[in-house]
């Protein structure tokens, strides 16, 4: 509410019905809250009918939330903020919980206000670049497979719970070509706790708590091929954000960056696959490969914004927006391509995947949540 008040269009901002409850609450409120979340709601004590002097007086506890509470004072007004400047923030308060089981201190509704804000304020580049690159040096330099390519597949971390999710097994299909893949992800992420990639393999017996080191070499070995690491292994300090990012109830800027990460590198070529939903994100997902330095990048809006693609066709009745079955892209190529701003030349792609052009009879797809029921949907898979 604090940005809509500050930031968004008129016709956004508050309706005749907040303006009136919070004119009679507010002086309630301001008894009652503790001086973290008055300054949330009013930080500079201008936007409620009776102002208040806790917000442009708060400053925080501590040399991280000092920090944490100049950056949110710019997130509230719906401004943005520098590259260096969000990396020191989160650097700044993450891990959440130290090893002894202590907070670090840090606010968690600031942290909360920090991470819905940049999303409401819709990030600029140099944001989500700080948010996807923040902790790549956590456990140190990744570790580089000794393969001619690795496929990085970036799937929404808080699951499905409608369609299918093919990326596990497609992964292991590829293996049987000699094609590697790696694939992220959690076993469990909010706002959807959808079916994840972790999931399925714990069901299937396997062990989802590879180290990188072993990540790489079950990419290598030539009866594999392809692995999973978790964020767990990988990041453990935004990995600490699950809890919090359940009691938000809202997809931070990191629901986007997390998708584009190179937990283990590769000798030879580099591609990233990621699924995506919202129209206006397929751009900065690509923006983010490119800065990665792969060879290629796809983009994919799949079933439920996953990588899953359909058989049916569009809707005659849509048309607004982005269809499933979207696909956008780059691929590096030689002197054909201009050069971009950073040198390399790419040529650019863009297209609708029709199923019937590829000899597939058009059908509905299968809805796991309505369709079928069983217990073992193993059973189900055709291998």
């Amino acid at each position: 509410m604090t940005i809509r008040a500050n930031a968004f269009p008129e016709a956004t901002q508050w309706s005749e019905g907040e303006r009136c409850a919070m004119k009679k609450f507010w002086p309630l409120l301001v008894r009652a809250l503790p001086p973290d979340v008055i300054f949330i709601a009013d930080p500079e004590g201008s936007i409620m009918g009776l102002g208040s002097a806790v917000g442009p007086q708060f400053v925080g506890n501590g040399t991280s939330e000092m920090r944490l509470v100049g950056a949110l004072r710019k997130i509230l007004a719906g401004g943005h903020l520098g590259y260096e400047e969000i990396q020191g923030v989160l650097k700044d308060v993450l891990t959440l919980k130290l090893e002894d089981g202590k907070s670090n201190g840090v606010s968690e509704s600031l942290l909360s206000a920090f991470l819905i804000g940049q999303r409401m304020n819709r990030e600029t580049d140099r944001e989500l670049k700080a948010y996807c690159l923040a902790f790549d040096d956590e456990l140190g330099p990744a570790p580089v497979a000794d393969v001619r390519s690795l496929t990085h597949y970036g799937e929404p971390y808080d699951g499905n719970t409608r369609y299918f999710r093919s990326t596990l097994f497609v992964a292991a299909v590829r293996s049987c070509y000699g094609e590697s893949s790696l694939l992220h992800g959690v076993e469990w992420m909010p706002p959807k706790g959808g079916v994840t990639e972790e999931q399925m393999l714990k069901f299937m017996g396997a062990k989802t708590n590879l180290s990188l080191h072993q990540g790489k070499k079950l990419i290598e070995a030539e009866e594999v091929g392809f692995a999973y690491i978790s964020k767990r292994e990988a990041r453990p300090s935004l990995y600490s954000l699950i809890g919090l990012r359940e009691q938000i109830k809202k997809r931070p800027s990191l629901a986007t960056t997390e998708k584009v990460q190179q937990f283990i590198r590769a000798k030879g070529r580099e591609s990233i696959v990621a699924g995506f939903y919202h129209e206006g994100y397929e751009e900065p997902l690509l923006m983010l490969m490119k800065r990665r330095g792969v060879h290629s990048g796809l983009v994919v809006k799949g079933e439920e914004g996953a990588l899953s693609m359909t058989t049916r066709l569009r809707s005659a009745s849509t048309s607004k927006g982005l269809p499933v079955n979207h696909c956008s892209g780059f691929r590096s190529v030689g002197i054909e391509s201009a050069c971009e701003v950073d040198g390399v030349s790419r040529q650019s792609f863009r297209l609708e995947v029709n199923a019937m052009d590829y000899g597939f009879e058009p059908t509905d797809t299968p809805r796991t949540d309505r369709s079928v029921k069983f217990e073992n949907p193993f059973l189900y898979i055709p291998f």
